[in-house]
């Protein structure tokens, strides 16, 4: 498993080194997760859906502390790669991070997505696996999360996108043209 590379910024506060990729997804690089975002450059991230019994979709509440995006429903648990890392471990770490749910294998990938503005230049992986929770929520990344019904996300989304992560509302269209 890899490690997460960190930096001491000027400011003395340590930050997560990420690996830069070009348009195909190659790493031709590495730089400072604040600077990959100053910078506009393409790099790497996992965007997990999960599903209950019933067909409800968990999603959460990015927390207002969040630097990308705060406040805004997301998938149920999203991140950025470490260096070395590969999508799938990147998935199971994520919802482990995030969500306290233990998977004992990468969930089910879905689709990729090439790094554009609206991922906010990340290529990513959208995977899928079922639990029925609860979860542990971990408070740094998340605000709050719920259950869902597919139908609810959908109307929520066309009444009121700006409540909304860009990367998810891209997601959840191909979703429900491809998946649900």
């Amino acid at each position: 498993m890899s490690e997460p590379l960190i930096s001491n910024s000027p400011r003395g506060m340590t930050q997560e080194i990420f690996d830069v990729v070009n348009e195909r997804d190659e790493v031709v690089g590495r730089q400072t997760r604040s600077e990959v975002h100053r910078l506009g450059l393409l790099h790497r991230a996992v965007h997990v859906l999960v599903f209950n019994s019933r067909g409800e979709v968990f999603l959460q509440q990015r927390s207002m502390f969040k630097d990308r995006q705060p406040g805004l429903w997301d998938s149920s648990a999203s991140g950025h790669l470490d260096c070395g890392e590969n999508y799938d471990t990147c998935a199971v770490r994520e919802t482990r991070e995030e969500l306290g749910l233990e998977l004992q294998a990468a969930p089910l990938r879905l689709f990729k997505l090439a790094a554009s503005p609206e991922t906010d230049q990340e290529h990513l992986w959208v995977y899928r696996c079922q639990a029925e929770g609860p979860f542990s929520l971990c408070p740094d990344e998340i605000q709050r999360g719920d259950w869902f019904t597919p139908q609810t996300v959908t109307r929520w989304m066309q009444e009121r996108p700006q409540e909304f992560g860009s990367a998810l509302l891209v997601i959840w269209q191909r979703m429900i043209r491809e998946f649900l």
